[in-house]
């Protein structure tokens, strides 16, 4: 997984992805929803992780039609361009469709669609790239909903890493109406969890929890509801975690990483 001798100078550009958390509030507090990858995948194969992926090329040239903050808004808060802004916010609305099915579009700039099962066709060609993001929306006459997302933190992967992501974490409340699901390739199980519930499957080994995943949870378990969640005012900065070898197992260190190493399931075969 990791090559100790790449440098920033020789190793891969992280490539663009975006993620969603999708929350709700449950019985016992707030809820994410939380899928395991299949094993073998190129990335986090058998982790769980939250719904997201790369940027395909199209999300950069959608013509879309657009509710709610503009590009140059986004651009703003995660530091890039507006055309790379506009990509990161398709590419979190068409990746959350696809690995869940939820979809953040409505027939009008102030409404969401109550039902996704008549899409499921559409769906699985997004999830084939037989068709892009923009022409089913044109086709389906929807409008995509980005004041329906909130930016919340940027994550890079460790220089270290051969598949590296600079990816941008959106949260985004479970539209009415709407069900997520497991209905993808790429996932094994999906749950809704608290956060508590969440990290305790991880420290019981039940789970397996990459860094900005693990990180992301005991934020959001910080909150008591999502009506809280969407109020916050992140302060986001690009986290590049750095890769040390302690007793010759791989250490990825971070910002609040206080707890990670004491227990629970890590993604580099080793517990400690």
């Amino acid at each position: 997984m990791f090559d100790s001798a790449q440098t920033p100078a020789t190793a891969p550009e992280p490539k663009d992805a975006s993620t969603v958390m999708l929350v709700r509030d449950g019985d016992d507090g707030v809820e994410v929803f939380l899928l395991r990858r299949v094993a073998g995948m190129a990335f986090a194969g058998g982790m769980t992780v939250f719904p997201g992926g790369g940027v395909d090329p199209s999300d950069g040239t959608a013509d879309v039609r657009w509710a709610g903050p503009s590009p140059a808004w986004w651009a703003e808060r995660f530091g890039v361009d507006e055309a790379r802004a506009k990509a990161l916010v398709c590419a979190a609305v068409r990746e959350t469709f696809e690995e869940c099915g939820v979809l953040l579009a409505g027939p009008t700039e102030d409404s969401v669609v109550a039902d996704t099962a008549g899409y499921a066709e559409a769906r699985r060609q997004l999830e084939s790239r037989e068709l892009s993001f923009a022409d089913f929306l044109a086709r389906e006459n929807l409008v995509l909903r980005a004041d329906l997302l909130r930016p919340w933190a940027n994550w890079i992967t460790p220089v270290q890493e051969g598949r590296r992501y600079d990816t941008r974490f959106f949260v985004a409340v479970l539209p009415e109406g709407q069900n997520a699901d497991g209905e993808t390739s790429e996932a094994a199980e999906v749950a809704w969890r608290t956060p508590a519930a969440a990290v305790d499957d991880w420290r019981e080994r039940r789970s397996v929890l990459l860094p900005p995943t693990w990180r992301q949870l005991a934020t959001l378990g910080e909150f008591d509801g999502v009506d809280a969640i969407l109020a916050a005012e992140q302060e986001i900065s690009p986290i590049l975690p750095e890769l040390s070898f302690v007793d010759g197992n791989p250490r990825v260190s971070f910002p609040g990483d206080g707890g990670y190493y004491d227990t629970g399931a890590l993604p580099w075969g080793t517990d400690k």
